[in-house]
């Protein structure tokens, strides 16, 4: 008996063929974002590359060691932040490419999303990987504002903070922040349903906070590579000034790129372009650095910093999302 084919009605519309190639296609999404992002921000980019032709290069290429040296420390961070063990080539390919990430997308959720998915792939339940990821940022932000506090304790002439945050608007800013702060509280306070999330969620992450911290090799990585992140990131910045002989002490311009980084931490800008660049011209002027120098010092450094590892970074970030590493 010869079975018939009966003819095959037309594919239902709301159903995607089988074959569409959708890892392919979200390999792409990385570098679009790149070119979009570069032709918002050309005029700085030509700039910046104008002012890297007349540099020193000895002093740029350590500035690039340095910034190479900052997707280390991350990885020791992240490593740092989880109990289970994390595949190390590929934990380190992670950082860099959640470094594309996160100048593409709002501060801090470009990373904070490949790092997630990282963790979930390798096997991190996704409550234990979101408390290592908040972790993660409490460890690196204790590290930056304990780093900055200790050097304007031991320079206190280091920054001229009228220069740096104008009395006037000193006040708003405070007003600001409390009135964030009261508000965060009166949402948990009343609505019972997301506070015992957040309790929950507190009990997941001081239960991840202990447990790392009964192993010497977690806390040490976890602690060491947050202190040694913001150094090598402040030293970058140090020898980009060297390379273009910006008249401000290496300790001085170290205090203001801190100062600079932490005061734009809340500005929901993807990666800080735009408001990093502003900052730090602002408190290098306020270190004592002439206004163009400093400008100069800035763009070239956000050029080796930024722009020249976005590319890399998003082919790599294609990379781990095609071969199901994220």
């Amino acid at each position: 008996m010869t079975a018939v084919r009966l003819p095959q009605g037309p594919a239902d519309p709301g159903r995607f063929p089988r074959r569409v190639p959708v890892r392919q296609i979200l390999c792409l999404v990385p570098l679009l974002l790149v070119t979009v992002v570069a032709a918002r921000h050309r005029d700085v980019l030509v700039a910046g590359f104008g002012h890297l032709r007349s540099a020193e290069w000895p002093w740029l290429l350590a500035a690039i060691g340095a910034t190479c040296l900052t997707w280390v420390a991350a990885a020791f961070t992240r490593q740092g932040a989880v109990v289970d063990r994390l595949p190390k080539r590929r934990l380190l390919a992670t950082q860099f490419a959640a470094g594309s990430a996160n100048h593409l997308l709002p501060t801090g959720l470009g990373a904070g999303a490949v790092n997630l998915r990282f963790m979930t792939v390798c096997g991190v339940p996704l409550a234990r990987s979101s408390a290592a990821l908040a972790l993660y940022l409490l460890a690196e932000s204790v590290a930056r504002l304990s780093l900055l506090a200790a050097l304007l304790l031991a320079f206190p002439d280091a920054l001229s903070f009228g220069a740096l945050l104008p009395r006037h608007t000193a006040g708003p800013l405070l007003l600001t922040v409390g009135a964030v702060l009261v508000a965060a509280t009166a949402v948990l306070v009343l609505v019972r349903r997301l506070r015992g999330a957040v309790v929950s969620f507190l009990r997941t992450a001081l239960s991840e906070l202990r447990s790392v911290h009964t192993r010497p090799s977690r806390a040490l990585a976890l602690w060491g590579g947050s202190l040694a992140f913001p150094v090598l990131q402040a030293a970058g910045l140090v020898l980009v000034g060297q390379a273009l002989d910006l008249p401000v002490s290496p300790v001085h311009m170290a205090v203001a790129y801190l100062a600079a980084t932490v005061a734009v931490a809340l500005v929901p800008t993807p990666g800080g372009l735009g408001s990093v660049e502003a900052a730090l011209i602002v408190a290098l002027v306020a270190a004592g650095g002439p206004v163009a120098v400093a400008t100069a010092v800035v763009l070239a450094y956000r050029i080796i910093t930024v722009w020249l590892p976005l590319v890399p970074g998003a082919l790599t970030l294609g990379a781990l999302v095609r071969l199901k590493v994220i």
